[in-house]
């Protein structure tokens, strides 16, 4: 039976909110939780950006859900050795409730350590050979490794769960859909793609775990819900590969000024209409997915939380 979780923005929400977001989640009766990874938002009127690692120590303690990052990219902006120490301690922390959820990134996060943004392909490349190092460094041996991207040199992880975190890779295009069936644990992504789940079991994803996700603006009226979606995530009606290649926030903000308020919730279900927002759930369970995780856009937390409990989840289930 598919799972429902929680999605945490870190592009809205400072850390002490997005704590208080998880316990109610729990409360509602969401069974884990996805949570993003990011240095700047994508827009200024978003205005939050909080560091993940820590965020995840403090919901780790304020609840007993598991938790997933949607995503981290472990290439230009944090080496893997650290991402493999504080994921190694976010397990630990949670008693082998996190899932490092891991992708190719996006400029806007990255280049604030380096100006030079590596092509995808290359970035795959890159990927493949962090998630190597990672492994290596959870088995608690004294690590040495000379890559074609990376060096480490005599590294060892002493904090260790008893399991290794799984790791779950984030996937749009064929290519990083293979690889993450390959190489990962899990699947990710944010689109009821039936064919890209497909893709993922049949390059090596059979049996595990494929996870999704979408946004949803919970409101009185779906009017308000609209323009909520707009002036927050109107980045939703951007097509191609900007998302992956803009450096800044103010650039974002120049590609949303000619996306209209349709384009911008096309995908999100609005409003106070129960069916609306099991209809779009629904798409993902259809697709194959195992898990969904959903994201309220907007100030109207406590309200969401009310409303998928009565409403919503119980529908699902």
């Amino acid at each position: 039976m598919a799972k429902f979780g929680y999605f945490l923005s870190s592009e809205e929400h400072g850390p002490k909110e997005l704590v208080r977001q998880a316990k109610l989640a729990e409360q509602a009766g969401f069974e884990g939780l996805w949570i993003s990874d990011h240095f700047h938002p994508w827009l200024d009127e978003q205005g939050q950006s909080p560091f993940v690692w820590s965020v995840i120590g403090a919901i780790a303690e304020a609840t007993s859900l598991p938790i997933t990052t949607a995503v981290t990219c472990p290439l230009v902006r944090i080496h893997p050795v650290i991402i493999a120490q504080a994921a190694a301690t976010s397990a630990v922390l949670t008693g082998g409730r996190f899932r490092l959820g891991v992708g190719t990134g996006e400029a806007l996060n990255e280049h604030v350590v380096d100006s030079r943004w590596p092509p995808a392909e290359e970035r795959l490349e890159m990927l493949e050979e962090a998630v190597e190092i990672m492994r290596e460094l959870w088995s608690g041996k004294l690590v040495t490794h000379r890559g074609e991207h990376y060096d480490v040199d005599t590294a060892r992880i002493y904090t260790l769960p008893d399991e290794p975190p799984p790791i779950y890779m984030s996937g749009f295009g064929d290519k990083s859909v293979e690889l993450a069936g390959r190489i990962a644990d899990g699947y990710i992504t944010t689109g009821p793609s039936s064919e890209m789940v497909g893709r993922f079991r049949t390059s090596g994803g059979a049996g595990k775990t494929v996870q999704g996700g979408l946004k949803v603006c919970y409101a009185e009226d779906e009017g308000t819900a609209r323009k909520t979606v707009h002036r927050l995530w109107p980045t939703q009606g951007v097509q191609g590969e900007a998302a992956q290649l803009l450096p800044l926030p103010r650039h974002f903000e120049q590609l949303a000024q000619m996306v209209t308020e349709e384009e911008a919730s096309k995908g999100s279900p609005c409003g106070p209409d129960p069916e609306v927002h099991v209809k779009a759930i629904k798409q993902y369970l259809d697709a194959g997915f195992d898990e969904v995780y959903i994201s309220q856009i907007g100030e109207e937390q406590d309200a969401f939380f009310d409303f998928y409990a009565r409403e919503v989840l119980p529908r699902l289930r």
